[in-house]
């Protein structure tokens, strides 16, 4: 099916400023509050600033080297012991031909296809390793090939790796199939044989597509390009098409961004990802080449992400949740609507409570109340299973206090609404008591609108939906502990390395 040339811009709906208590701020998705924009405009610079974006909880940065292959063969024990319970599985496939300046993953950039080959045999090697550990073939319901560019492989290796996954575990035809694709590398005939390897969901690394910006990103992709594979991936019926997009990139206008949105309209994709660009160039050494003097100012690089919500929410898409858009009959939304959204390593998902294995160099896995990742490197990640053990690095093992601000943590950011009486029961807890601290800081926000609460409930306003990274930060113990540390101590704390992203920009 062909993409359609133009995309009708209905009226931006404005949600009523006084919606009932009783009614979730998230349960009309389809219409975005206007006001909620323009209180976001003059709110984000005082409130809004650098924070964890809970892909977990608690997040990457607290995970430590204790932790180790034991810990992992323990939680994959308990993980057996709740067959035939689904998992879900992400593969880092971490080789790409050239290098984007932007990027924060860990990628190996290399046009060696001997490196890959060799990859391939020890990714092979690591799922039998776990498969046997889980002690049968488990099924999956969901499954993620991430990178780097997972189309780097060959069609041999592609083919390679998916034998290997299918021997070990039951894919199910029923479930959610996904890759990362660079439509640069992707012809016809390789849509093809993603389809024939059971992919049914695609993510398009887009950016922007003005030609200034690319070229500033070293990431030249034609708007051409990118239509060939979404009509392709459209004949061979994939159910989902997902784009990433970049705001506060070298060049990037108001007027430069809503261009790329008018082409990207056109094509209409059924998820949108808009990312913000974070400049760490101490951190990530290709973003060394990036003129940080063309950055766009923050006034300007806020102007971008206001007009970028309103044009899509306008033209139907519904706002998931902080850099997540959806079509309202997509999964997604679908979930959110229902309040059974929920966020993995992926960002927002509809299959996040399963046990997730991660395969391959960097990958995270979060099994059985742990959380594990791999080794950063090919020479790490080979000697460990040279050496007949599983590659873990580091990891984190949770507690019961853990568990339960998870639960809030997810609650808030995904559904919009907490039910208090509801947590208290499933943990045993008196909320009111054990996050005295947390209502009070919670009654703050409240003053700004980004919160309503009750005895009974806690509810995330249209507004608060933009800085919902901001009230769920209220829940998180570790970052209380760092508050309340002497400056010394922060000084140290503050000093530990950021962990490597492993999958899309963050």
């Amino acid at each position: 099916m062909s993409a359609p040339e133009s995309v009708p811009q209905p009226a931006l709906q404005s949600a009523p400023r006084s919606a009932s208590p009783s009614a979730s701020p998230i349960s009309n998705a389809t219409a975005f509050d206007r006001g909620a924009l323009a209180d976001f405009r003059s709110l984000a610079g005082r409130i809004d600033g650098n924070g964890p974006r809970y892909t977990s909880y608690p997040t990457a940065d607290r995970f430590h080297a204790e932790i180790g292959d034991a810990g992992y063969l323990r939680a994959l024990d308990v993980c057996r012991a709740n067959a035939p319970a689904p998992l879900s599985l992400y593969v880092h496939i971490p080789f790409c031909e050239n290098i984007c300046y932007y990027c924060g993953c860990n990628k190996i950039i290399t046009k060696d296809h001997g490196r890959s080959a060799q990859y391939v045999d020890y990714l092979a090697r690591e799922m039998a390793m776990v498969s046997d550990r889980l002690g049968q073939r488990r099924a999956v319901m969901q499954s993620h090939w991430g990178g780097g560019t997972p189309t780097f492989l060959d069609p041999d290796e592609m083919r390679g790796v998916m034998a290997a996954l299918r021997r070990h575990f039951d894919l199910l035809a029923n479930g959610e199939h996904s890759i990362e694709i660079d439509p640069r590398r992707v012809t016809d005939a390789r849509m093809d044989l993603l389809s024939e390897l059971g992919f049914n969901r695609i993510s398009l690394g887009v950016q922007d597509f003005d030609p200034e910006v690319q070229a500033a990103i070293h990431r030249v992709q034609s708007y051409d390009e990118t239509r060939a594979v979404v009509t392709a991936a459209r004949r061979l019926g994939f159910q989902s098409i997902s784009m990433d997009l970049i705001y506060g990139l070298p060049h990037q206008t108001t007027a430069r961004f809503n261009a790329t949105i008018d082409r990207v309209l056109t094509l209409r994709p059924d998820r949108l990802s808009v990312y913000s660009y974070a400049h760490l160039p101490h951190v990530f050494k290709p973003q060394r080449r990036i003129d940080a003097a063309a950055l766009p100012p923050a006034a300007e690089k806020l102007d971008i992400l206001v007009s970028t919500i309103e044009r899509l929410t306008a033209a139907g898409y519904v706002y998931i949740g902080m850099d997540h858009f959806a079509l309202p009959d997509d999964d997604l939304a679908i979930a959110q609507r229902e309040g059974r959204l929920q966020r993995n390593f992926q960002g927002y998902a509809t299959h996040a409570g399963y046990d997730q294995i991660g395969l391959g160099v960097s990958a995270i896995g979060a099994v059985a109340g742990h959380y594990v990742q791999n080794a950063r490197t090919t020479d790490d990640y080979y000697a460990a299973l040279d050496a007949n053990r599983l590659p873990i690095i580091r990891g984190f093992e949770m507690s019961p206090e853990d568990h339960l601000r998870k639960r809030i943590i997810g609650a808030l950011m995904c559904n919009g609404v907490l039910d208090i009486a509801a947590v208290e029961a499933e943990h045993r807890i008196d909320f009111a008591t054990t996050f005295a601290a947390e209502l009070a800081d919670l009654d703050a926000l409240a003053q700004d609108n980004l919160v309503r609460r009750t005895p009974a409930r806690i509810e995330i306003t249209p507004l608060g939906r933009l800085l919902v990274r901001r009230v769920a930060m209220v829940f998180d113990r570790y970052l209380r502990d760092d508050a309340a540390r002497p400056p010394q101590a922060k000084a140290v704390s503050d000093a530990k390395p950021i962990p490597v992203r492993y999958s899309r920009v963050v």
